[in-house]
């Protein structure tokens, strides 16, 4: 809406000074033109900003000019710009919106405690990109035009179309009653009932989504949760579950339970190693689990796990032997 873009516009030369009307549309995301149409617009309704000519030149504000935003204290403002790091946001299509409203918590803060609330943000980093490892933490990514069509039935509370690509499935188009939105170590789910049956969409998989005039069925009131825990409970205890015998090297026991839907037994070989029984979610979950422990456990039972844990070190002792 203009009307935002012209707060962030003000916040922004507040914030960094004289800016360039090529800078001020790289940030705000929209034409130069519109840039200076909104500039325009500024000073025709009083706002001091004028131009600078020259190489260095572009918009500033009168020096002493600024909004009035109160009532953040040092510690709440901290919070916000840390919470304002995460990436959640971005799954629900809400990332420009984040960086507008972070404009705008920091220009709410009285001058005492601008500088050092913004530098204490800095020294707090919130799900980085990689781990310790240099693993990259990929997320997923939902196109901006189907997480806001897919946000907006959500806060309306309207039914809702998903062309929805489920696993090993043609897409199909579904109309839900969505209930709402939960994000989960950067993954985006939609909790939605069909025809009266829970469901839960994964945002990536949506390839398309519109929303409807039509009001959703569903509760006046949500604990959203409750309602993800359950429906998490759910899923681990459903499925084409198996029950695994393990050996497993101590040390790398929690490596082990981990990965578990849950241990049935457990107790210490004589040789110190423990024996436990545990459940995984189905025999893909259990194969790979104690493929990634490698010679730290073997499988006991039942044997077509052990089967196809031989294949796979058969298979990579091929490709790895030494070549005549």
């Amino acid at each position: 809406m203009r009307a935002d873009r012209l707060v962030s516009l003000v916040l922004l030369l507040r914030q960094q000074g004289r800016l360039s009307a090529t800078a001020l549309a790289r940030e705000l995301e929209v034409s130069t033109r519109t840039v200076l149409r909104d500039i325009e617009a500024l000073s025709a309704a009083g706002v001091p900003v004028y131009a600078e000519r020259g190489r260095h030149g572009g918009f500033a504000l009168l020096s002493g000019f600024r909004t009035e935003l109160t009532g953040l204290n040092h510690d709440e403002a901290l919070a916000l710009l840390v919470a304002g790091s995460r990436r959640g946001a971005q799954a629900f299509g809400l990332g420009s919106a984040l960086a507008s409203a972070m404009l705008k918590v920091v220009d709410a803060l009285p001058e005492s405690y601008r500088d050092t609330a913004a530098g204490a943000a800095e020294r707090l980093l919130i799900d980085p990109e990689t781990d310790l490892l240099s693993r990259r933490l990929v997320a997923e990514e939902v196109p901006d035009a189907i997480a806001a069509e897919v946000l907006r039935a959500v806060l309306a509370g309207h039914k809702l179309q998903i062309h929805y690509a489920a696993v090993d499935q043609t897409p199909k188009w579904r109309t839900v009653d969505p209930i709402g939105l939960v994000t989960v170590r950067d993954q985006g789910y939609l909790l939605a009932t069909r025809s009266g049956a829970d469901r839960t969409y994964r945002l990536s998989r949506v390839l398309a989504a519109k929303e409807l005039a039509e009001p959703a069925q569903r509760p006046d009131r949500v604990d959203l949760d409750r309602t993800w825990q359950e429906r998490s409970t759910r899923f681990r205890t459903g499925g084409d579950q198996v029950t695994v015998l393990v050996r497993v090297d101590p040390a790398r026991r929690e490596d082990l339970v981990g990965t578990a839907l849950a241990v049935r037994a457990e107790e210490a070989d004589s040789d110190g190693w423990l024996r436990l029984e545990v459940t995984f979610q189905d025999p893909r979950h259990a194969e790979w689990a104690l493929w990634q422990l490698t010679t730290d456990a073997e499988a006991l039972a039942p044997q077509w796990l052990r089967n196809c844990l031989r294949n796979r070190a058969a298979a990579i002792a091929t490709r790895y032997g030494v070549s005549s």
